[in-house]
């Protein structure tokens, strides 16, 4: 299977051999998750934090799976990718399923190398990464070979950590990344044991990349959640 390092997903699942099925899988692909045995759980998390891809059950305690992801759509204005995994196979439910909001379907039992291979073509579809060994975004490139920056042309020195939690962040430039998502994909950290130094690096990536207005960018911190960059016109 294709590696996803850096990816980050929600898994909502009640049954415990489903949902260590469900997170077997996202490792095998290079992602890490988080789970949740019920929709009321998922949605108090997605308060505080944020992930690339929701693979999601439907038939739960409590909220139900179209429903969550109504929720998740509707109200909460998600967009990233969601995969409805059920027993339920009626062409009716199905259908059910997708005007939620659900970008893909799985029928139980969950064949692994299916599962994967349908995250992946979600992931492909919503992040498009560009085949190139640069990088750019307006005035910042990125050279992936010498994992080098520049700005205006001109080389900035960052640190091995720094250049790839800013090539993250300009990679998703208009998400907002919670403080979790920031530590685990862009600096491939423990959330647990790192999170007091992700400010410092954000503050450093600040400085030396001169991020601001005059360079196209601005960086703001979100309460309680984490960080957004995003690009200014002028």
């Amino acid at each position: 299977m294709a590696a996803l390092d850096g990816r980050r997903f929600a898994i909502v699942e009640d049954d415990p051999a489903q949902r260590d099925l469900l997170q077997h899988i996202a490792k095998s692909l290079g992602a890490t998750s988080e789970a949740f045995g019920s929709g009321e759980a998922l949605l108090k998390a997605l308060q505080r934090d944020t992930f690339d891809l929701l693979m999601v059950d439907w038939n739960l305690p409590g909220i139900q799976g179209p429903d969550i992801v109504s929720t998740v759509r509707a109200q909460l204005g998600l967009d990233f990718p969601i995969i409805l995994i059920t027993s339920r196979a009626l062409e009716s439910e199905v259908v059910t399923g997708l005007k939620a909001g659900a970008d893909d379907y799985v029928t139980k039992p969950v064949r692994p190398m299916e599962l994967a291979a349908r995250i992946q073509a979600a992931l492909r579809r919503a992040y498009p990464e560009p085949r190139t060994e640069r990088r750019e975004f307006g005035l910042y490139t990125f050279d992936m070979v010498n994992r080098v920056a520049l700005l205006r042309g001109e080389a900035v020195d960052l640190q091995p950590r720094e250049f790839d939690l800013a090539v993250f962040m300009f990679a998703n430039t208009g998400r907002l990344l919670s403080r979790a998502h920031l530590l685990e994909s862009g600096l491939h950290a423990n959330p647990d044991t790192l999170s007091r130094s992700l400010d410092t690096h954000i503050s450093r990536l600040r400085v030396k990349l001169a991020v601001g207005p005059a360079n196209g960018f601005k960086l703001a911190s979100v309460y309680g959640m984490g960080y957004r960059l995003d690009e200014v016109h002028e």
